[in-house]
């Protein structure tokens, strides 16, 4: 069968009003499983009745091929217009005296907006070759420069053991302090 649940969790409005949310929420799902239980389409009286009822399997049937439809056009992709061919179907069923109303008129041209991220999607590609390139550039600074510390640090070392050696190791420390 398609549709186990019959009756849906009613969500209230008021919730900040009730005394007791947690033992109203406890008490709603306890009736939510019972009415499920004794009403829903999985329980025996119900398969007997949809297996000798011609209207009843007719019924399901179209449930289910709604249900089909409706999750290939969620898994299809589709392009801008669709908002609009849906807008226009939609027209089409009104009686005649509202299909003429401006709104009508604008509703048959509407174009669903597209969000930031898809309208930048066509740079997708680009901005990641820059930030790639970025980030190669700054990792190269980073070596250049810690590199250049370490040659600097040595070439102090190599002349200050110079002047130890040549004039004291006083002078050395005074010139090179640590």
């Amino acid at each position: 069968m398609t549709n186990t649940n019959v009756f849906k969790e009613p969500s209230f409005a008021n919730r900040a009003q009730s005394p007791e949310p947690n033992k109203c929420r406890r008490i709603r799902a306890y009736l939510y499983r019972i009415v499920n239980s004794s009403l829903g389409l999985d329980t025996g009286w119900a398969q007997k009745h949809i297996a000798n009822c011609p209207r009843c399997q007719s019924r399901i049937v179209g449930i289910s091929k709604v249900e089909l439809a409706l999750s290939l056009v969620k898994s299809q992709r589709h392009d801008l217009d669709l908002l609009m061919r849906a807008n226009a179907q939609a027209i089409g069923v009104l009686k005649h005296g509202l299909r003429q109303t401006p709104k009508a008129e604008k509703l048959k041209s509407t174009l669903p907006e597209p969000t930031l991220s898809e309208r930048f999607s066509k740079y997708k590609h680009s901005a990641a070759n820059v930030a790639a390139c970025l980030a190669i550039l700054l990792l190269m600074k980073i070596g250049i420069f810690s590199s250049m510390d370490k040659f600097q640090s040595r070439s102090q070392e190599v002349l200050k053991q110079y002047y130890a050696r040549h004039i004291g190791q006083d002078l050395a420390d005074e010139i090179f302090p640590a």
